[in-house]
């Protein structure tokens, strides 16, 4: 008896093809999905199987860590916001750290200060374009939504940061508060880490900076005033756009612009040195830097810096799906013009190279078009007024016997 054929590879036997579940933006969130960090080993990717009830690309980085680590804690501030299109809810959760150093040093040529506080990693702001987001690979979290919903306190960085002012060897340097997360971010209300930073800071007559897109940041007015009339704070807020629906897009929990323009305003009027940051220039998304200038100087900003977008690491794939869920028809303009203002080859392009990350170039780009923005960004603050004077913080002033309970003579 002839024993029937094996069955072949027909259309009929074919596996159906697989499809992939769209990617879609989550209200209150910047970023769209939970990417796997450079150092996983494992790569999942949502498909729907024609079954329904398929965790979204959203829930899929995120599943790994919803269970309760140790020193963990639920953010008391009240997010999840519902998600757009049918995405879930996306609670914030903060972890507890026991710091072991508060201070971090940095020689880095293009850099303004020496040393940096950061009470936070990660940034429930949510900024798309934050170029701390891989850093959160380093604790096995994603840099795209981990980086926003899963927010690492050191709870106590006060009193490290106290013992390292107050080493004989220790010697003062010009120190920026929050130049990696936003110091003020939403938790900051519960936790104060912050503020526990600034009285530190204000204990041992050790002057600091501070950056934030955050209105928090006039709670501590008590403090920040009279360590500025001593010469010994500056504050410096972000402002990327006026458009505030552009704003809540790209950086959907930080302060709306008009909030910022008032925050801006409360510290001039406080007689605290501020100023305006308008970083990242990001080439046909943030189209209007010159109006930000003005607004800001209009409020009381004395100073003004900024840089062009940088995309380390895993933010380059972030950045490039945020613009296919947001901007889909400009999104190849914008990252082939990303390209020029870091100056580029064919060659370099043609690798998949996005940006150049060398300390020369990094921060303003180079060729044409960085020199227009560079030109750009020079002519406005001459028209305006801005960066005229600069009146440095005094480093003089640290007496670190403070910290030790020691008196002063002067």
């Amino acid at each position: 008896m002839k024993s029937p054929p094996a069955p072949s590879e027909s259309a009929d036997f074919a596996a159906p093809e697989e499809i992939r579940i769209p990617v879609q933006a989550i209200r209150g969130r910047g970023a769209a999905s939970a990417p796997p960090h450079r150092f996983a080993r494992d790569v999942r990717e949502a498909v729907d199987d024609g079954w329904g009830n398929v965790a979204s690309p959203q829930v899929q980085g995120l599943q790994a860590h919803a269970g309760g680590e140790e020193g963990g804690m639920a953010s008391t501030s009240a997010w999840g916001d519902e998600g757009e299109g049918g995405a879930p809810a996306l609670a914030t959760r903060v972890h507890l750290e026991t710091a072991r150093s508060a201070l971090c040093a940095n020689d880095s040529p293009d850099i303004f200060f020496e040393l940096s506080v950061n009470p936070y990693r990660g940034c429930e702001h949510g900024c798309v374009y934050c170029y701390a987001r891989p850093t959160h690979s380093y604790l096995n979290f994603s840099p795209g939504l981990d980086f926003e919903t899963q927010i690492v306190a050191k709870h106590n960085i006060a009193q490290v940061l106290r013992h390292e002012l107050a080493q004989p060897r220790y010697v003062p340097r010009l120190l920026n508060i929050g130049s990696a997360t936003d110091c003020y971010q939403p938790v900051e209300r519960e936790l104060r880490l912050t503020r526990s930073v600034i009285e530190v800071m204000r204990d041992a007559c050790h002057p600091f900076s501070l950056i934030t897109k955050s209105s928090g940041v006039e709670r501590d007015l008590d403090l920040l005033a009279p360590l500025a009339a001593q010469r010994l704070a500056a504050v410096y807020v972000t402002i990327t756009t006026l458009d505030g629906d552009l704003a809540r897009r790209m950086e959907p929990r930080a302060a709306a612009p008009h909030r910022r323009l008032r925050t801006i305003r409360t510290l001039a009027e406080a007689g605290v040195p501020v100023g305006v940051s308008v970083a990242p220039q990001i080439p046909f998304i943030t189209e209007d830097m010159e109006q930000v200038l003005e607004a800001a100087r209009d409020a009381g900003a004395t100073s003004a810096f900024y840089t062009v977008l940088r995309l380390p690491w895993e933010l380059d794939a972030l950045f490039r799906e945020w613009l296919q869920v947001h901007y889909p028809q400009r999104a190849a303009r914008v990252m082939a013009r990303v390209q020029d203002l870091h100056n580029l080859t064919d060659a370099q392009r043609s690798a998949g190279k996005t940006y150049e990350a060398d300390f020369a170039t990094r921060m303003k780009g180079s060729g044409l078009w960085a020199d227009l923005v560079r030109q750009r960004f020079a002519t406005t603050c001459r028209r305006l007024g801005l960066n005229r004077e600069r009146e440095g913080l005094d480093l003089g002033q640290f007496r670190p016997g403070l910290l030790r309970g020691q008196g002063s003579l002067f």
